[in-house]
């Protein structure tokens, strides 16, 4: 039933530490997800907050999901909001976007506590280069889901005959589940891949354990169902693959070539900065990467 199970990895962004899920050295992606960032739970003093400078994305959509804390996102296209816990930013990079993630000075005033998660689905062949859009929802376009100690959150996607009202462009899913202890949530069947990440407590599935930092990738033909041993907080994964794919840095693509042409006008300033937030960027590391601190998505 479980194909892999894959330990997140911390990751520090410069200052903030993250769980890094995927990609994984033999399992890059699942289903179009090609990336999972676990942030936090994190607290912060007064003065110190999420402070991710410009960067681009080409050939991805990110998307950003908080349980606890805000982030103040601006990008290229000129969008600028909070988004909170329980809200959806879905950033479609396209042909290429630039955004930063910064926490507000208001905000900086108090301590405060940072838990979510960013995710990047790998745009299908059709839409790589398609323009680049950003979109917002509220808790009210997310259907919500409550039995015998589970509550659901559809974050994206299709699942068990409900819809999300977010934008994708290729088949998945994207749930948040809150169980109590003795609760059991079962994956979506009809989709060709699928993983749950454990973000807090235990579940066990199949006779095993999964504790909180690990994922589990599931065989296709299987009927997982997951059954809490504490109060646990689980994200579930998955849909149909896009094809292979390069990620560098920040740039994903069929292409290896597109992603050089990304690398070249970034370093040349030909990406347009976020309106609001133009007077510092990540500069584009040497090739190939060395070891350092990495924006988040």
């Amino acid at each position: 039933m479980i194909d892999l199970v894959i330990p997140s990895r911390r990751k520090d962004l410069g200052g903030f530490e993250v769980g890094r899920v995927l990609p994984f050295p033999t399992h890059r992606m699942v289903g179009p997800f090609i990336f999972l960032d676990h942030m936090g739970p994190a607290d912060f003093p007064p003065g110190q907050g999420i402070d991710v400078r410009p960067h681009p994305h080409i050939g991805l959509s990110t998307v950003t999901y908080l349980f606890e804390g805000e982030i103040f996102h601006r990008d290229s296209l000129g969008s600028a909001l909070p988004i909170r816990p329980g809200e959806v930013n879905w950033m479609t990079a396209g042909s290429g976007i630039v955004h930063s993630e910064r926490t507000t000075p208001d905000q900086l005033l108090a301590p405060r506590r940072m838990h979510g998660l960013q995710a990047w689905v790998a745009l299908p062949d059709e839409a790589e280069e398609t323009d680049p859009a950003f979109d917002h929802y509220g808790p009210d376009a997310l259907p919500t889901y409550e039995h015998a100690g589970l509550w659901a959150r559809l974050i994206a996607g299709t699942a068990f005959g409900a819809e999300a009202q977010v934008k994708t462009h290729s088949p998945l899913f994207y749930i948040h589940w809150a169980l109590e202890p003795g609760a059991q949530a079962a994956l979506p069947s009809g989709h060709a891949e699928r993983a749950a990440f454990v973000v807090e407590g235990e579940v066990e599935v199949d006779g095993r354990v999964l504790r909180a930092g690990e994922m589990a990738v599931f065989s296709k033909a299987s009927q997982p169902v997951l059954t809490a041993r504490t109060q646990a907080t689980v994200a579930a994964i998955g849909g149909e693959p896009v094809g292979p794919r390069h990620i560098w840095w920040n740039l994903v693509s069929s292409s290896q070539d597109r992603i050089e042409q990304a690398k070249a006008d970034w370093a040349a300033g030909r990406m347009k900065l976020p309106p609001g937030d133009d007077q510092e960027f990540i500069p584009l590391p040497e090739d190939p990467p060395k070891p350092q601190p990495e924006p988040m998505s």
